[in-house]
């Protein structure tokens, strides 16, 4: 017979793994691009005196903003946590 999961653990342990499948996907699909990148132009080499960032910067940098939220939602904001702690310091205060 089966165990009935708990409802809040089984949202957490969801959110925890799709973050990961974002990171797998991150990784891969960022190192299609700059193989891309080195295929197409970047055998030529990179001038810096060019001024021209490669444009799988681009992509790693807005994509990584993303992944970052996405490990904030994962990892650290349990807004039903945070509803109960606040809830117990205002009934803290209301009792002095």
């Amino acid at each position: 017979m089966e165990e009935p999961r708990d409802e809040k653990l089984w949202m957490i342990a969801r959110k925890r793994a799709e973050f990961r499948k974002s990171v797998y996907s991150f990784i891969i699909m960022n190192t299609i691009f700059w193989f891309t990148w080195w295929f197409t132009s970047g055998r030529k080499g990179w001038d810096m005196n060019d001024n021209a960032i490669p444009w799988p910067v681009w992509v790693m940098l807005g994509w990584g903003i993303a992944l970052a939220y996405n490990y904030y939602k994962a990892y650290y904001s349990d807004k039903s946590n945070m509803a109960e702690r606040e809830y117990e310091r205002l009934k803290r205060k209301k009792q002095l």
